[in-house]
């Protein structure tokens, strides 16, 4: 029976920088960089079903929908209380790069981003936040 196993949902981000208004301090040149020349892609939601036999099924939505969009860097926010989704997004190769904060609902949101390839990784490499606070942004 085929069904529905995972999609991901999200938009290309626009080369005038205005996603990243409200990142807390100055955004990373490179990531700056890849915004202008039109190479970030925001993902708003990503839903896979688990599945035991395919384990890396999240990974490979992820990859086709940035190669779709020639982008080099995904980007998203999360919920900076919602520590169980950082670490998730993290353990598969997500960066923590800092903090937004949006003053109409005050709330904060950890900034994450996923390179594609290793020149964009190597590029970003030392942007990763450390868990328990050091690097970028904080806890």
């Amino acid at each position: 029976m085929d069904r529905l196993m995972g999609c991901a949902f999200g938009f290309p981000v626009r080369g005038d920088g205005s996603w990243w208004v409200g990142f807390d301090g100055a955004l990373p040149r490179s990531i700056d960089q890849l915004t202008v020349s039109g190479r970030v892609f925001a993902f708003s939601d990503i839903l896979v079903r688990p599945h035991p036999q395919d384990r890396d099924l999240s990974r490979r939505v992820q990859e086709r929908l940035l190669a779709d969009h020639q982008a080099s860097l995904g980007a998203t926010m999360v919920d900076r209380a919602d520590r169980a989704t950082t670490a998730a997004l993290r353990s598969r190769g997500w960066l923590d790069i800092g903090v937004f904060r949006r003053p109409a609902g005050r709330a904060t949101f950890r900034a994450l981003v996923l390179p594609v390839g290793e020149r964009t990784t190597a590029r970003l490499e030392d942007l990763v936040t450390m868990p328990g606070g050091g690097g970028p942004g904080g806890p």
